[in-house]
């Protein structure tokens, strides 16, 4: 295979694999620490009765520590003279960083130890990852830029499949520290073949522009995030407490407080969500987001969606511990199983939705997605009441089907959503949704999870799945603000 370097000559098939191999090994090791790693740890260290809050607390702090330095890394890259190219530097220094920090993931000995861990390997993943984002950008001629991120989004989406195969077998077997092993040398394979194969021509003048201001917008975003957290939690609890006291006068003390912490959860997931985003679009885009609301509804519709998917993923382990009366070894064994399935489903859904959204509309199939996704989810619910994994494995096709439609079909919308001469400083924003994902899922729902289970076992885990159901059909509520006309996507007056 040969090198590859800056121009606007088109590239060949395999050029396209080469620029976008370290998305694989990248993402081996995403899904593998947060799928399985992270909760597998967490149930050892962590209470029986408090793990989800100490899991949703580990993914809401990781969560910020991304929402940092990827952006930065991006920034800092961009203007990188090294010889070695923009991007390639970044990327070798974070895989390297990546190594000692899945180490002392697998040396971590209590819950502070592995926290430790967490939060330092967001901050190397996230410098390598910040960066890789600039090779399509920067090697690809406009006109193939379609092409090679289709091949990112397969790329993406393997590891689902890879380290649900190996990965989770390997976890739930005792195997810990092999399946670390394992997915260091993804990384490190990945990261080698991109520095020997992808040529960058070295960046001769650095730009003249102060870092200040964009740094200050990456810091904009997270107040964002902060802002919306706040409300949210103020909204709940206030929608809690009088939902909780029409509940005491009409059943009792025990009643009114799963009902106000039920309801009042949902809404602080509803108001952190819109307040997040608007908060965070405002402080990054100014004056400039009232003139482009549909962007910003777009960033509603994902976060609400990849709130929801996100912290289903990541709580899959101990809902299936619960249902099935396993242990975690079984249940990480048995996580692994669910997401091949949702992993297929998702893959063979994504490769014609370019074709039905054609047809249908892209704003279409993204709704149908989310009532997809919210069917799955209400049957993954059913089984706490009627353990069944024939079941679960519905649910998780069904859910698969509809992440595959929404992964492609939302992306495509807001890449027509975004003023051409400034494609990348608002598709940067959408990393907002992806952080604050977690940070509202999984931050609110693990706290809301674990103190409805102390009044009846396993409730927990069917009100805040019935949480998730409602924020994929609220996502399909959100399109609303997306206005079209004459066949294009146009901002709002």
């Amino acid at each position: 295979m040969t090198a590859i370097s800056s121009s606007t000559k088109p590239l060949r098939w395999y050029d396209h694999i080469s620029i976008n191999l370290f998305w694989l090994g990248l993402n081996i090791r995403n899904n593998a620490v947060g799928v399985y790693f992270m909760p597998f740890l967490v149930a050892a260290f962590a209470p029986d009765a408090i793990k989800n809050t100490a899991l949703g607390e580990m993914r809401t702090a990781g969560l910020v520590i991304a929402m940092l330095v990827q952006p930065a890394a991006g920034l800092l890259s961009d203007r990188s003279t090294s010889r070695f190219g923009r991007r390639r530097p970044f990327i070798l220094v974070g895989t390297l960083l990546d190594l000692v920090c899945l180490a002392a993931i697998g040396l971590s000995w209590n819950y502070w130890s592995l926290l430790v861990a967490v939060l330092l390997i967001q901050f190397s993943s996230n410098i390598s990852h910040g960066a890789l984002q600039g090779l399509i950008p920067d090697l690809v001629p406009e006109g193939q830029r379609g092409l090679a991120s289709a091949v990112k989004a397969i790329f993406e989406l393997i590891p689902v499949i890879l380290t649900s195969l190996v990965l989770a077998k390997m976890v739930g077997n005792g195997q810990l520290g092999w399946a670390i092993v394992a997915t260091g040398a993804g990384l490190l394979v990945t990261m080698a073949l991109t520095m020997v194969l992808v040529k960058e021509e070295p960046l001769k003048v650095k730009p003249s522009a102060p870092l200040g201001p964009p740094m200050r917008r990456v810091l904009g975003v997270l107040a964002g995030i902060a802002l919306g957290g706040a409300a949210g939690l103020a909204a709940g609890g206030v929608v809690g407490g009088i939902a909780g006291l029409i509940a005491w006068a009409a059943a009792g003390a025990s009643i009114a407080q799963q009902v106000g912490v039920g309801l009042g959860g949902l809404v602080a997931m509803v108001v952190g969500v819109g307040v997040g985003v608007w908060g965070g679009v405002l402080s990054t885009l100014g004056k400039d987001a009232r003139q482009h609301a549909s962007f910003t509804w777009w960033v509603v519709n994902r976060l609400f969606f990849l709130a929801a998917v996100t912290s289903i993923q990541g709580f899959a382990p101990y809902f299936l511990m619960f249902t099935f009366k396993i242990t975690i070894e079984a249940a990480t064994e048995m996580t692994g199983q669910l997401m091949v399935v949702v992993g297929l489903f998702t893959v063979l859904s994504a490769l014609p939705s370019g074709w039905l959204s054609d047809r249908l509309g892209q704003r279409r199939l993204v709704s149908i997605s989310g009532y997809l996704a919210a069917v799955g989810t209400f049957l993954l619910m059913a089984t706490i009441l009627v353990p069944n994994l024939t079941l679960v494995y519905i649910a998780g096709s069904i859910l698969g089907i509809g992440t595959g439609f929404f992964t492609t079909t939302n992306w495509a919308m807001g890449t027509r959503l975004t003023p051409p001469a400034e494609a990348g400083r608002y598709l940067g924003i959408s990393n907002l949704a992806g952080a604050g994902a977690g940070m509202i899922g999984a931050g609110i729902g693990g706290p809301m999870a674990d103190f409805l289970n102390r009044f009846l076992p396993g409730l927990g885990y069917f009100i805040v799945f019935g949480c998730y159901g409602v924020l994929f059909l609220l996502s399909i509520v959100s399109l609303k603000g997306i206005r079209k006309e004459s066949g294009q996507w146009t901002v709002d007056s």
